[in-house]
């Protein structure tokens, strides 16, 4: 399998990093994280004059039609930089409308970076099964409409429209009876209530209260959503593991500056062989974490299902192990400054946990990864 990286992603790396490094340092990103939006309308316009918005969306709606390993080039950066910009829940919702069809217009906007999206999909009792779904869609003669209740939906207040899961038939946690639908922001009956997260993110609460909708948001057939939300959920723990990978080398890269400059017993502490072994060991948990990363960019693609869920799963796992450990180890080797806002590090510890909790923590893609049938076999 071939890691390389083409011509083309390096530019898009390097027209990122060089952006990041004059436009987005610790201080810009400290004001952004305490405005009142939490997001910056200027990162977001170079963030679309820089193709990043067009990159995911297909050619023939005025995007690049830029593959997962295209995106796992913009996502590492983004981890790199902490970017705080609602990109990912973005094209997290346009792989949702390229996924169904017959959205063309709202990827063009997107494409564009005329319009943001967030995707609905937590429920309060749902923790990291995307299908435990309690939202009701209903049909009528004038189309559907929707009650229920939505969590933790990144960037959900500073969306133009919302991907919302919802149910129209089957039982709560079925795969099947899953409907999807675009929902603009401004619907009557959508409410929206926006917080700020551990790492700066922002997120919201959804309410949906006899939200009418037309028969036209429906992305995908009505009740058979469920293989576009799996798929799409991979396609998102795929970039997350993309953006934990450029946290944790960050991280890492930080940590090793750290040892060697901070003085003691007339010393870089960098010297003594113990810090030694725990770097050895971050480098360790970093390649791991870089190898398993790349492949769910390459097989989030793949028609096979079970090979996608098995490898997205995975890699998840071992992200989310590796992005603990690498923390962990970063915050103890800098000492109590470590915890401190005034260092980057403490700021990538706490994307890196809330990466780790996003679209299923460890435990549950470790799960996940068990119960494949492939998995299954082998174990018999």
């Amino acid at each position: 399998m071939n890691f390389e990286f083409k011509e083309e992603q390096q530019q898009f790396a390097d027209a990122l990093r060089r952006w990041i490094g004059r436009d987005y340092g610790a201080e810009q990103r400290r004001a952004i994280v305490a405005s009142p939006a939490g997001t910056s309308d200027a990162a977001w316009a170079t963030l679309a004059e820089l193709g990043m918005t067009a990159l995911p969306v297909p050619e023939e709606h005025g995007g690049f039609s830029g593959s997962a390993q295209d995106m796992f080039v913009v996502m590492r950066e983004l981890g790199r930089g902490l970017v705080v910009e609602p990109y990912f829940a973005t094209v997290l919702g346009a792989e949702f409308l390229r996924l169904g069809g017959g959205h063309g217009a709202l990827l063009a906007q997107v494409a564009a970076g005329e319009l943001k999206l967030a995707c609905a999909l937590g429920e309060r009792q749902s923790r990291h099964d995307p299908f435990d779904i309690a939202t009701r869609a209903r049909r009528d003669a004038d189309g559907y409409l929707l009650d229920g209740e939505k969590k933790v939906v990144l960037h959900g207040a500073a969306a133009g429209l919302l991907v919302v899961s919802a149910r129209s038939g089957g039982g709560q946690r079925e795969a099947a009876g899953v409907s999807l639908f675009a929902v603009p922001a401004d619907t009557p009956g959508l409410s929206v209530t926006g917080y700020r997260m551990l790492d700066g993110q922002r997120a919201a609460d959804v309410r949906l209260d006899g939200v009418r909708l037309p028969a036209a948001s429906l992305i995908g057939p009505e009740g058979e959503g469920g293989a576009i939300l799996d798929a799409a959920h991979d396609y998102g723990a795929a970039l997350l593991c993309a953006e934990a990978l450029g946290a944790m080398e960050a991280l890492f890269e930080a940590t090793l500056d750290y040892l060697k400059t901070r003085q003691q017993f007339g010393a870089p502490i960098g010297k003594f062989q113990a810090l030694q072994h725990r770097m050895a060991d971050m480098y360790i948990h970093l390649e791991q974490a870089r190898s398993m990363a790349m492949l769910a960019a390459v097989r989030v693609a793949s028609g096979d299902a079970q090979a996608r869920r098995s490898a997205v799963s995975a890699a998840k796992y071992r992200v989310g192990q590796a992005a603990r450990f690498v923390g962990q180890q970063a915050i103890q080797l800098h000492g109590g400054m470590g915890v401190t806002d005034e260092l980057v590090a403490s700021h990538y510890f706490k994307r890196l946990s809330m990466i780790e909790l996003t679209l299923g923590d460890s435990e549950h893609h470790l799960a996940r990864f068990a119960a494949q049938p492939a998995f299954r076999a082998e174990a018999a």
